[in-house]
């Protein structure tokens, strides 16, 4: 049986809260293999929501409420995340709004997902089954779609289509227990969830997105302001430049690799060797030279240490690069018989970038510095 927290901010909500905690427990909750709970994180509100959810927390174990750590949306998402991972010692946790804009009839698809095998479920408005609020304004509605295609685009996560959502499950093992939560970026804003995203997505082995029917507010306004939406595009500009710093090094590198490539080449050229000698040699060359810069410095948060270490790593190294030697070593005098030695510059810049490269970048971070994702 695994346990689900459904961890919900709220601010002076009694009203909703009312029909939400019922709807919850006598219409929702029952689901197959999932022992489901209900967080609500309050941010000292003046009406009776405490008192309200206090009157169901002492006839059903599965509410509680608790009050949140500091001011902002993600603070109170903060501390419920911990307080389920600790307190709850929960599998998984859903985030949900206390106001019925996340219709409670989307549970249990999110859940069912989570327990076929999802890590990360996205309850999404843009895929077929989605939706949002037909009452929404034409200038709401762009601003909504153009706003999550921008982000898409910064991050480069084309296939999926709403990273805007605030209706997401989230497996704990794996996954939320490895987010540093404190320390993600405008806590006091809605662009943390942009951040805590990007970083659930990473983690996730499978992330999957869930027809959401958006509902329209109907008790107050969004708070969703323009400085909102500069906060959560200036979050989805830094995390797509730190999403590609990665590549950007693997680049520079891969260049003095090249450069390596290009120089020892006509020194064997020189010496006598033979063509496909004088490739393969080269090209070990730049192997040795990108694996320590690469070490020091592109995978430097999982640099290899200490001299057993890296001397396997080394041999392991050589070992998955044999497949650019092999690359290299067929393509490259190929490229040079077709279009003639004086465009070896060329050929070599080509195997490289489109052959090598691509192969390169995907074994150092499945095989030698063991990313989970490439």
């Amino acid at each position: 049986m695994q346990k689900v927290v459904i961890v919900m901010p709220v601010w002076n909500e009694a009203s909703n809260l009312r029909k939400m905690v019922k709807q919850l427990l006598d219409v929702e909750f029952p689901i197959i293999n999932a022992e489901m709970n209900l967080l609500v994180v309050d941010n000292h509100s003046t009406d009776d929501t405490v008192q309200v959810v206090e009157e169901y927390s002492k006839k059903d174990k599965r509410v509680k409420l608790i009050q949140q750590k500091n001011n902002g949306l993600g603070w109170a998402y903060v501390s419920g995340f911990q307080y389920a991972m600790k307190e709850f010692n929960a599998d998984a946790v859903l985030e949900m709004d206390g106001d019925f804009q996340h219709p409670t009839r989307f549970i249990k698809p999110m859940v069912d997902t989570f327990l076929a095998g999802a890590d990360y479920c996205i309850g999404s408005r843009y895929v077929k089954g989605g939706s949002i609020p037909k009452e929404w304004q034409f200038s709401r509605r762009a601003v909504s779609y153009l706003g999550n295609l921008f982000i898409r685009l910064v991050l480069l996560r084309p296939s999926l289509h709403d990273l805007t959502t605030g209706f997401r499950l989230s497996r704990v093992k794996g996954v939320l227990d490895q987010i540093d939560l404190p320390n993600l970026m405008e806590l006091n804003r809605f662009a943390y969830k942009v951040d805590l995203l990007y970083q659930s997505i990473k983690l996730s082995k499978k992330t999957v997105e869930v027809p959401l029917k958006f509902a329209p507010r109907t008790m107050e306004k969004s708070k969703f302001n323009p400085k909102e939406m500069i906060a959560t595009f200036k979050v989805a500009i830094i995390l797509g430049i730190k999403d590609k710093m990665k590549i950007i090094k693997f680049g520079i590198v891969g260049f003095t690799g090249f450069v390596v490539n290009y120089i020892t080449l006509r020194i064997f050229r020189n010496l006598g060797f033979t063509e496909t000698l004088s490739w393969a040699f080269s090209t070990e060359l730049a192997i040795i030279n990108n694996y320590i810069f690469n070490n020091i410095w592109t995978f430097k948060e999982d640099e290899i240490k200490g001299i057993k270490q890296t001397i396997l790593k080394f041999f392991q190294f050589n070992l998955t690069s044999a497949g650019a030697l092999l690359i290299q070593s067929i393509a490259g005098p190929f490229g040079v018989k077709l279009v003639g030695v004086q465009y070896d510059a060329l050929v070599l810049a080509f195997v490289v970038l489109f052959l090598v490269m691509p192969y390169n970048f995907a074994m150092y971070n499945l095989v030698i510095w063991r990313k989970k994702k490439v």
